[in-house]
């Protein structure tokens, strides 16, 4: 495992919507020794990461424990530090897992990909090898998607929900979000915005949580934990739905995506990419080890 200070991951920059948080990611593509990511080891930019573009989400699949990364370039894991594509190409601008092995997203199709532009809301059953459109294909580019076993929430200029995937209703939000996420038990629904981080029970009617600073990224470990990644860089913890935090010690950098979950012994995890550097941290953000 490799630690490293906070300190050497901090980029310049910080801002709460980050590029391409609500404009289509533009694309290059990828070259060999283009990455982007911070490098606290001082060595060059691991060639693998030069595939990712855009970073749009993560997420550790609970089936196997591998960490998914949704990007530009389509859907990749990450096994033994080393990013292997899964399925075709497309750019995953939505991204979230939902109960029975079901990966939903939503974006635009690569060249040759036979989805519509945009994809609106896709399926995978096969852990990303395949997709299929389940609604709203040709429509909806959902930037931000969160799922539970009742109903999907994604961000297309306009909050949607919907109980089946297939018929949605428009519901309002105080101001657009840049991430959206569910408690996997209470199905709480917590939105980070320019307007600070909001709460809701159903979507409809929203509270401002009592964050130290403004949060770019918002990810529920259990129902009760939620992080948020400050606008300073630093990881933010809550233990009570939002109502108090603690900050880590430094800062980790500019976080593109967040995900968070519990270990095995019940110890918080967060999972975080920092340009093209994807980095697990626990102990609120002050003990962090680089994946890839």
């Amino acid at each position: 495992m490799t630690t490293f200070p906070r300190r050497l991951l901090l980029t310049g920059g910080l801002g709460l919507l980050g590029a391409g948080a609500v404009t289509a990611c533009a694309g290059a593509e990828p070259s060999a020794g283009s990455g982007s990511g911070p490098d606290p080891q001082g060595a060059e930019s691991s060639a693998n990461t030069d595939a990712l573009g855009h970073v749009h989400g993560i997420v550790r699949d609970p089936s196997d424990g591998v960490v998914l990364l949704a990007t530009h370039y389509g859907l990749f894991r990450i096994a033994d530090h080393v990013l292997s594509p899964v399925g075709p190409t497309i750019d995953l601008m939505g991204f979230t897992l939902a109960p029975e092995g079901r990966y939903l997203a939503s974006g635009h199709p690569g060249a040759g990909v036979d989805l519509p532009e945009p994809v609106g809301l896709i399926e995978s059953t096969d852990q990303g090898e395949s997709w299929t459109v389940v609604s709203r294909g040709g429509e909806s580019d959902f930037h931000a998607l969160t799922a539970d076993a009742e109903r999907v929430l994604g961000f297309d200029g306009e909050l949607r929900m919907s109980t089946d995937a297939q018929n949605w209703e428009t519901l309002a939000i105080p101001a657009p979000p840049a991430a959206l996420a569910m408690a996997p038990g209470t199905g709480r629904i917590a939105a980070a915005t320019e307007a600070g981080l909001l709460l809701s029970a159903d979507g409809s009617s929203w509270e401002t949580l009592p964050t130290p600073q403004l949060v770019s990224r918002v990810a529920w470990a259990d129902d009760s934990t939620l992080l948020g990644s400050g606008i300073d860089g630093r990881l933010l913890t809550s233990r009570d739905s939002g109502q108090t935090w603690a900050a880590s010690e430094e800062p980790v950098g500019e976080v593109v995506a967040l995900g968070a979950g519990l270990t095995g012994d019940g110890s918080v995890e967060a999972l975080l990419v920092v340009g093209t550097t994807v980095l697990r941290a626990t102990e609120g953000g002050n003990t962090v080890e680089q994946l890839v």
